[in-house]
């Protein structure tokens, strides 16, 4: 039993410390844009997270949960900017982003609590676009957001007098802010997943698998199903206030385009590609959908050397492959690419 304990911890030790060398590896072999790219990976993880909260475990479908990482990005944006001359300490802007994304996520959840399926997916879709609209809007008569021309000269991340937009040196080893920004996304994005894990094995997850399995029988088993659907979207919609704050800090610049009902899309594909309700899964969907669209960009430049001229713009297929592979995904793996094993299991048995 200790050899088990000690083998456990040790891996997971390797694999912390292998997270932890990435951002330097990635620079030295692919170079600065893919550090980047890896940075924001890590935020569109802890948005696959949250989201998995509300469609994996709760089984809510969500298409506006772009609009909890808008309203946390702004929360930041308006308390570490010029815009409203208030430069508020970090420590206190995470929590009031997380806490008013929160609450817009039960204001969303509400209304909704009668509504399944494609009803609730318009009435979702519906309030995302309404918070873009809103926010693209409130720059008169008093302006508040800047319009469609957005909030600059955002203050990044810092702690005391340290400062994650600058450099520094630590034993011969030099930070820049993308390896800075890479190790403080990896720190909330593993607490993001720890309190994952605690959910989904605590009686308020089983609660929520019940309500997804059958809301009629969880209710006659005296499960309160309104206040769990509202406690799944106010936990979600704190996890997307949260990667929103960290964005705005990241960016420096947030505009209300940079919250597209397609990035609602998006994320909940990274959920259903990866394998709805299994954090390892969405983690993987995540990361696949956020990196691999990355790689065409070079399909341009090869064309171009090939061929003299380009014949198909990496945007357009792009979008091809992305649908192309969602289809194959549905129909031959419609459980995503890493589902649970229990739910294989129970499908399994059903079909014997």
């Amino acid at each position: 039993m200790t050899g088990l304990r000690y083998a456990s911890w040790s891996r997971q030790l390797l694999i912390i410390s292998a997270l932890i060398v990435a951002p330097f590896a990635i620079e030295m072999l692919l170079g600065r844009s893919w550090l980047r790219i890896t940075d924001v990976a890590l935020l569109y993880v802890m948005l696959a997270l949250g989201l998995n909260i509300v469609v994996g475990f709760a089984g809510l479908l969500d298409l506006g949960y772009i609009a909890f990482f808008a309203v946390g990005a702004y929360s930041y944006a308006l308390l570490a900017s010029p815009q409203l001359a208030i430069h508020a300490p970090v420590l206190v802007i995470i929590p009031v982003g997380a806490a008013l994304a929160a609450l817009f996520g039960i204001a969303l959840g509400a209304p909704t609590l009668r509504l399944r399926g494609d009803y609730l997916a318009i009435v979702t879709l519906g309030f995302g676009e309404i918070i873009r609209v809103l926010l693209n809007n409130l720059n008169r008569p008093i302006n508040i957001t800047n319009g469609p021309q957005g909030i600059t000269r955002i203050d990044p991340l810092h702690i005391s007098q340290f400062s994650f937009g600058h450099s520094h040196s630590l034993g011969g080893i030099t930070f820049t802010p993308l390896h800075q920004y890479y190790l403080i996304f990896l720190a909330f994005v593993l607490i993001t997943i720890l309190i994952s894990v605690r959910l989904e094995h605590s009686r308020i997850g089983r609660a929520w698998r019940a309500i997804r399995d059958d809301e009629l029988a969880a209710q006659a088993m005296g499960i309160h199903t309104r206040n769990l659907k509202l406690l799944a979207f106010a936990m979600g919609a704190s996890f997307g206030g949260v990667a929103g704050c960290l964005f705005a800090s990241f960016q420096g610049f947030i505009s209300p385009e940079s919250f597209q009902l397609i990035d609602s899309v998006m994320i909940l594909c990274m959920v259903v590609l990866g394998g709805i309700g299994h954090i390892g899964g969405v983690i993987l969907g995540a990361l696949l959908l956020t990196i691999l669209p990355e790689t065409l960009r070079y399909i341009g430049p090869l064309q171009q050397q090939i061929f003299g001229t380009v014949y198909i713009d990496p945007a357009d297929l792009r979008m091809l492959l992305f649908g192309l592979a969602l289809v194959l995904m549905m129909l031959l793996r419609p459980r995503g690419l890493w589902p649970k094993r229990q739910l294989t299991g129970q499908l399994t048995n059903r079909g014997g």
